[in-house]
């Protein structure tokens, strides 16, 4: 079973307008209100690819309610702590005609230490039946930058799996816990190894670079594909995987969290390395083709998986 942690879970509404212009009156086209938070958009990724998937974190107010609710509703097995701050709400514009989203996000709750200690309780309960952990998003209020780096200690044993997908310090400290996994888009990995990536050669010494600093493996995405360095029985490969083909983009909210999704997915059913980056960069494709973050058809991902080209490339120094 894969279970997944949102702290920072939330209410997401996403509303197409066409020819969005800041200032002006509009009419949405379309409009789609999911939870949301990155631990939850990967399970809800993770659940329409048919693998097994408990969401969990921290949710609060009558918007909490409302996430928990609608989990529920999809079919997702959820099991979070009430806290007593409202959880946050987030809007995205997409403007389909320029190919272009505008992103509004709340910082999120207040959370008191009580209200950790009892997450921490939960994560140690439902852990014991897990294969795969995944500390995923942004921190609340309160939350110090470390917590991810002391949840994944407080839960690591030698079969358990610990992915961790955050940005900023909460990646750069998470680090110090030697996660088995980190999976940072382009912008967050350079932020945290300090240079910006000119080309592919940079993001894969990058990778490297990320598990120099304590992951075992690093899969640094972008809207073409990502960048993989990977550590197995035969050492480290530096792997590249890109869609040869993008059909027209409709939203890009939450594809790196489908793109998570998918190469866990293919970790989980014992997939090779190529073929779990094959599902991971056709799922993040597939989600860029409707609205909703998480959201993606099965079929979607294997017709673009037959598109992805993986390869061996070497990191630079």
């Amino acid at each position: 079973m894969i279970l997944t942690v949102t702290l920072n879970a939330a209410l997401d509404r996403t509303l197409s307008v066409p020819n969005f212009q800041a200032g002006r009156r509009h009419r949405a086209s379309d409009s789609l209100t999911l939870p949301g938070g990155k631990g939850v958009n990967i399970a809800r990724a993770l659940r329409n690819l048919g693998q097994p998937v408990i969401a969990t974190g921290l949710a609060g107010g009558r918007t909490g309610t409302a996430i928990i609710e609608q989990l529920t509703a999809e079919g997702i097995l959820n099991d979070f702590v009430r806290i007593g701050d409202e959880s946050r709400t987030s809007t995205a514009v997409v403007d389909p005609t320029g190919n272009q989203q505008t992103e509004i996000n709340e910082y999120g709750p207040s959370v008191t230490d009580a209200e950790l200690a009892l997450l921490g309780e939960k994560l140690g309960y439902l852990a014991r039946g897990a294969d795969i952990v995944v500390l995923a998003g942004s921190l609340p209020r309160d939350v110090p930058a470390e917590y991810y780096a002391v949840l994944a200690q407080k839960l690591a044993r030698p079969d358990l799996r610990i992915v961790v997908d955050a940005p900023g310090s909460a990646l750069r400290e998470a680090l110090l816990a030697e996660p088995w996994l980190v999976s940072p888009n382009t912008r967050e990995a350079e932020d945290v190894v300090g240079n910006e990536f000119a080309d592919d050669e940079d993001a894969a010494t990058g990778a490297a670079m990320l598990c120099q600093m304590g992951a075992g493996n690093a899969l640094v995405h972008d809207e073409r594909g990502c960048v993989a360095s990977l550590t197995g029985d035969g050492g480290t490969r530096t792997l590249l995987a890109r869609v040869d083909a993008m059909t027209e983009v409709v939203s890009t909210v939450g594809s790196g969290d489908a793109f998570l999704a998918g190469y866990l997915a293919g970790v989980y059913v014992g997939a090779s390395e190529e073929d779990a980056l094959r599902e991971a960069v056709a799922c993040g494709a597939a989600s860029t083709q409707l609205l909703g973050a998480g959201v993606l058809a099965p079929g979607d991902v294997e017709a673009i998986a037959r598109q992805v080209t993986v390869y061996e490339v070497e990191a630079g120094a």
